[in-house]
């Protein structure tokens, strides 16, 4: 019987031994909160911030929480959405593009907070340089603000007769004014006519078009920002009345849109990943450079070209990084 007693005693020892080693060894569940504009915007390349992630040793579901919260295009609902991350006490605030990263930093100076996809940080006044940030904002830019005029002339060299060019922008991104202002200096160095159209709603897209081809448009522009709700609508509406458009991204041109020139998102979902590692590991925001993107890629649907009856120069293929066929 004490044989027994003293063998239900060293059990309980080695069971509770175990049990605390494993407490000890048991991983915290860190909680990163997602602020996003439009889901669309970040759907075709968010695989790979979860899969960077992954690599880095978060694991959704076990030992990473995700929350996220997406205003489905009304960014007005952004900063009520950024004060329910806050109110759930995430660890780290990653904030998708000009009016997410905005709604973010009016919401908290102390959450840190990672951006991602911010078209010119500083003229946005979310940092004071891009080297040292400081307070609770560090990220990654997609430096949209100064592409404007690289993606006009890419058009018009893929176009060489367009001489009027309808500009899409959605007025309620303000990342589009930088962009505007690049352009306004582009149409007075150079001999391009181009009128300026603002797409608020998607049901108003149709008759935006109507617009651009009442202008008699030789071809369409789409200003990066807040343009991802539109540019399924805009490829169809493109095809149906023969208009060559220059999308937001190789997602759009695979979908069908003519031409893009854009940063590799996919490196900008793995550093914005990266960046949120080292704010978990205890490294302050401020103290991390804003990144910026080292590629960007041009990529032309040579099927929808043909379709437009477009023959696009030899010159612009030889320094496409994708072309569709």
């Amino acid at each position: 019987m004490s044989c027994v007693k003293a063998l239900s005693a060293r059990t309980l020892v080695v069971a509770s031994l175990l049990a605390a080693a494993f407490q000890a060894g048991a991983q915290p569940v860190r909680t990163v909160g997602l602020l996003v504009p439009n889901l669309l915007q970040a759907q075709n390349e968010y695989p790979v911030f979860v899969d960077t992630l992954r690599q880095l040793g978060y694991r959704d579901g076990e030992n990473l929480r995700l929350v996220t919260k997406e205003a489905a295009g009304k960014l007005d609902r952004l900063p009520a959405l950024a004060r329910e991350l806050v109110d759930a006490r995430v660890e780290v605030i990653v904030a998708f593009n000009t009016p997410g990263a905005r709604a973010a930093i009016d919401a908290t100076r102390v959450v840190p907070i990672v951006m991602t996809l911010v078209g010119d940080p500083v003229g946005s006044g979310f940092v004071r340089n891009l080297a040292r940030p400081g307070g609770n904002v560090t990220g990654v830019s997609n430096m949209v603000g100064g592409l404007a005029p690289k993606r006009m002339q890419i058009l018009r060299e893929a176009i060489p007769s367009a001489q009027r060019i309808a500009v899409l922008f959605n007025p309620g991104d303000p990342v589009t004014k930088p962009q505007i202002g690049d352009l306004e200096g582009l149409r007075k160095s150079q001999n391009i006519e181009f009128r300026m159209f603002p797409a608020r709603r998607l049901e108003e897209l149709e008759e935006t078009f109507t617009q651009i081809m009442a202008w008699n448009a030789h071809a369409a522009l789409w200003l990066l920002g807040q343009q991802q709700l539109f540019q399924a609508t805009t490829i169809e509406l493109a095809a149906r009345h023969k208009l060559p458009v220059m999308v937001g991204n190789i997602g759009d041109v695979r979908a069908g849109g003519l031409i893009s020139y854009s940063n590799n998102f996919s490196e900008v979902y793995r550093r914005t990943a990266a960046q949120v590692d080292l704010v978990l590991k205890g490294k302050r925001p401020g103290e991390l450079p804003v990144e910026q993107p080292t590629r960007f890629e041009l990529s032309v649907n040579l099927k929808t070209a043909k379709a437009l009856g477009l023959t696009i120069p030899p010159a612009l293929l030889l320094r496409a990084d994708h072309v569709i066929e």
